[in-house]
Order: structure tokens, then sequence, then C-alpha cells
């Protein structure tokens, strides 16, 4: 039947590697000093008093580009594994990355109509146009 004695060693080493992070933070918040002051209450900006109000809206765009870059990027480590081991796999592995780079290009192509790759807003000049073809005076 089916005997657990074969995974002890999996077993150890999960324990391990879970209780390693665990035991590294535990320990350091035993070891360090605690001073609690208005120093560590206020925001640390590269040695520099912060001016003004440190908790400042930033658009959502920026948060878009980088996610969009990193799916991206992620999406192109997995294709060097199959570059490297293209002969081996054959046809049938070459029309299923055919296929996954064709999804890639339609995200590509839905992100880039939906403005995620902008930096910043650019002004619409098709719509200032038609807004002066029907308003001259403006």
């Amino acid at each position: 039947m089916f005997s657990l004695h074969q995974y002890e060693s999996f077993w150890i080493f999960l324990l391990v590697s879970i209780s390693i992070p665990y035991l590294a933070s535990s320990i350091s918040g035993f070891i360090a000093p605690t001073r609690e002051g208005p120093e560590k209450l206020t925001s640390y900006e590269s040695g520099i008093e912060p001016k003004g109000n440190t908790w400042i809206r930033f658009q959502i765009r920026y948060y878009m580009f980088a996610l969009v870059f990193t799916v991206f990027d992620v999406e192109t480590v997995f294709l060097y594994p199959w570059a490297v081991s293209f002969r081996e796999l054959g046809l049938f592995a070459f029309v299923e990355v055919i296929i996954f780079i064709f999804i890639l290009v339609v995200g590509l192509v839905h992100a880039w109509r939906k403005g995620a790759s902008e930096w910043c807003q650019l002004p619409n000049i098709r719509v200032e146009a038609a807004e002066r073809e029907l308003n001259p005076a403006v």
C-alpha cells in the first residue's frame, strides 16, 4: 500500500523551510530594542524632513503600467525553458507556444487600447479636433 516513511525527508524539509523565516522574524523582535517616540512615527524621506502631507494619492495608471510590465516580464520567463528544449518537444509544443504568444498579443492589444501602456495621459487629439469643427469660436 502507500507508505509515508518515504516522505520523511520532505516533511522535515518543509518544517525547516517554514520555521526559518518565522524564527528569523521572532528572534529579531526579541533582540532588537524597542524605542517608541514621535520620531518613530514620522515618515522617513532619505533623511530629509517631509514637507506637507505624506499621504498623497497616486494615479492608478502607474500601477497598471507596472502590472502590465510585470505580467509580460514573467510570461517571457515561461518561454525560456521552451526555447532551451525546443528540439526535444516537437511540433505539439511549438503549436502550444504559438497559442500562448497569441494570447499574450491579444492581452497586449487590449491593454494598449485601454491605455495601460501610457505613462501619462495624453490629450485626445481627435476629440479636440471634432470640438473645433463643431464650435469654431473655441
